[in-house]
């Protein structure tokens, strides 16, 4: 699909502003059952895919308030071979699901194009397998087919590039972004961290953000950090300020808790943390590394954090 010219955000300078926890504002604030975190699977009754809708159309306002740019990451993080299947559609539907999910972002985008200067569409694609938990790890070239399928079909949409969220290897990280360039789309990839502020595999972030950059035959736009506390991997950039790879670091989608994976996992109750609390480890990243110009957020957080965030980044 031939696509318009646009500004990356690794183009610019300019601060471009994304959601909070879709899944877990849908669960535990809005009352949905979402099977295997896919919200995906709202989009398929009018009331599902009204909140969807309602929920973006929040953290677009946000945005115009703020006179941020925003980028629409769309709600397909589940929306591969293996979990769609498991949720009961069958492998034929993937590009059905995928194109009405970048299509109610469309609706969104025309809806606010006049009122924000740029508002990017990413196609989100997430891991294989668990997101807290490397399993069933596979080769690179084995990860490039896997992704290649949903990937194919966002190329096909008005999607402005891919984002990969919560990766917790190498390789499928570079797999994605392979898969990402065969179809001529510019990838942006997100690793997870634990605690230590390394991968759940043991590997350094700096080791997977070299290793990505080194084995792919174009390089991700950038990388972010997402589904983990600001708390998790402020000192290990702080330690290597001056590096390269740290530079490479664009984007921010901290979780609100403190809390491990492993507690995360067995949590039932929806820990918030404080907001104001995440604003300002936001702005401790901000003044620590100002090239950061992509802020939202993923577990826990709503738009009370991103407010939060907003007015401590931008006084």
């Amino acid at each position: 699909m031939e696509r318009s010219a646009v500004t990356l955000p690794n183009e610019s300078d300019d601060i471009f502003l994304t959601d909070g926890g879709l899944e877990t504002t849908l669960i535990f604030l809005e009352g949905f059952e979402l099977p295997y975190f896919a919200a995906f699977d709202l989009l398929k009754e009018s009331k599902g895919y009204d909140a969807i809708k309602n929920y973006y159309s929040r953290y677009l306002k946000i945005a115009k308030k703020y006179k941020t740019n925003f980028i629409l990451e769309s709600p397909t993080w589940r929306t591969n071979p293996d979990w769609i299947e498991k949720i009961g559609y069958s492998g034929n539907q993937l590009a059905e699901l995928n194109e009405k999910a970048v299509k109610l972002l469309v609706d969104l985008k025309t809806e606010f194009e006049n009122k924000i200067d740029s508002i990017l569409i990413s196609g989100c694609v997430g891991p294989r397998g668990d997101g807290y938990a490397p399993d069933n790890c596979m080769t690179t070239q084995e990860a490039q087919h896997y992704h290649g399928q949903q990937i194919k079909t966002l190329s096909q949409t008005a999607v402005d590039f891919i984002s990969a969220l919560t990766m917790n290897y190498a390789e499928e990280a570079i797999g994605i972004v392979e898969a990402a360039a065969s179809f001529d789309l510019p990838v942006v990839i997100s690793y997870t961290v634990e605690t230590d502020s390394k991968l759940p595999t043991g590997m350094s972030l700096k080791e997977a953000i070299e290793k990505a950059d080194k084995n792919v035959s174009v390089p991700p736009l950038y990388f972010m950090i997402n589904c983990a506390h600001p708390t998790h991997f402020l000192n290990e950039l702080k330690e290597h300020a001056k590096e390269e790879w740290v530079k490479r670091i664009k984007g921010i989608r901290a979780n609100a808790s403190c809390k491990s994976h492993a507690e995360l996992d067995e949590a039932i109750e929806l820990d918030r943390g404080v907001p104001k609390d995440l604003g300002e480890e936001y702005k401790k990243l901000k003044d620590s590394f100002p090239h950061l110009n992509v802020f939202g957020g993923c577990c826990g957080t709503d738009e009370e954090h991103i407010v939060e965030i907003m007015d401590q980044i931008i006084r």
